[in-house]
C-alpha cells in the first residue's frame, strides 16, 4: 500500500483485520502521521528501480496506490515498477471535486498559475495547499496571506502572511468563521477531493468567495477505483477471499 490518505488507512485496516499481510509505505513528510494497522515503512524507495527491487525482495502480490492525487512522483514510480515486475497495480484515488451551481471557481493547471492569478486579482488569499507549492507565492509583496498547513513550511513564503498550523477535518462553521474573520477574498486549494477538507468549499460558497482550484496532474495509466469497498472487491476478485 502506497499510503498517506484516509482511504489508504481505511483499506489497510480492513485488509489487516481480514488476516492479510499489509505493508503501508509513507513518504515521511509529516512527522506524526496517522498510522494504519499492519506494517508501516517510512521513506522513499529510490525511484522506480528501487521500488521494483523492493517488490521483488518482498514477494509482493499487489500494489495499491492510495497516495494523494498530487503525489506525481510516487505514482509514476509505481506505474514503472509494477510494469517491470509484473505485479498488479490498482490506483485508489478519491473522486475530484466538481463545482456546484453557486461556486465561483477559477481553474488553473498548476501552482505557478494559481500564484499569478492571486497576484493579479486578489489581496487577502487563504492558501490550503499543504507545504509543497508555497514557494510559488513567495514573490507577492502586496497580498496579505492566511496560510494553513499541518506542519511548518520549508519553502519561502509571501512577504505578509499569518501561518495557521492545524489538521482537518474541519467543519463548515469554523471554516466560515475563519474566512470572515480574516476578510478572505479568495480561497486557493488543490482539487484533492474527499470529504475531510470539503467544508472549506461550502464555506467559500456561502460567503461568495471565489476559489482558485488547481487541477490534478495527469496520472499514469492504471486501473482505478474511487472507494475503499471497490478496492477490496478488486482484491477479492483477483486473489479470492480468505
Amino acid at each position: 500500500m502506497l499510503g498517506g490518505t484516509s482511504e489508504g488507512r481505511q483499506l489497510a485496516d480492513l485488509l489487516d483485520s481480514a488476516g492479510l499481510d499489509v505493508v503501508t509505505s509513507l513518504a515521511g513528510r509529516v512527522s506524526r502521521p496517522r498510522l494504519p494497522r499492519g506494517d508501516v515503512r517510512i521513506g522513499g524507495f529510490g525511484g522506480p528501480d528501487g521500488l521494483a527491487r523492493w517488490l521483488r525482495e518482498h514477494d509482493v502480490s499487489a500494489v495499491i496506490d492510495a497516495t494523494h492525487p498530487f503525489a506525481e512522483r510516487i505514482s509514476g514510480s509505481a506505474s514503472e515498477a509494477t510494469a517491470a515486475t509484473g505485479v498488479p497495480l490498482l490506483r485508489l484515488h478519491r473522486p475530484a471535486w466538481e463545482p456546484r451551481e453557486d461556486d465561483a471557481w477559477i481553474r488553473v493547471p498548476d501552482m505557478d498559475s494559481a500564484a499569478r492569478t492571486v497576484r493579479e486579482r486578489f489581496r487577502r488569499p487563504m492558501l490550503t495547499i499543504g507545504r509543497q507549492g508555497l514557494g510559488s507565492f513567495a514573490g507577492d509583496t502586496r497580498g496579505s496571506y492566511l496560510i494553513r498547513c499541518v506542519e511548518p513550511p520549508e519553502e519561502p513564503l509571501p512577504h505578509r502572511y499569518l501561518l495557521v498550523l492545524d489538521r482537518g477535518p474541519f467543519g463548515v462553521d469554523s471554516e466560515r468563521t475563519l474566512m470572515a474573520r480574516h476578510r478572505i477574498d479568495v480561497l486557493v486549494t488543490k482539487n484533492s477531493g474527499g470529504e475531510a477538507t470539503e467544508a472549506k468549499l461550502e464555506a467559500a460558497r456561502e460567503l461568495r468567495i471565489p476559489v482558485v482550484m488547481v487541477d490534478r496532474p495527469a496520472a499514469p495509466a492504471a486501473e482505478t477505483v474511487h472507494t475503499v469497498d471497490d478496492a477490496a472487491r478488486w482484491l477479492v476478485a483477483r486473489f479470492g477471499s480468505r
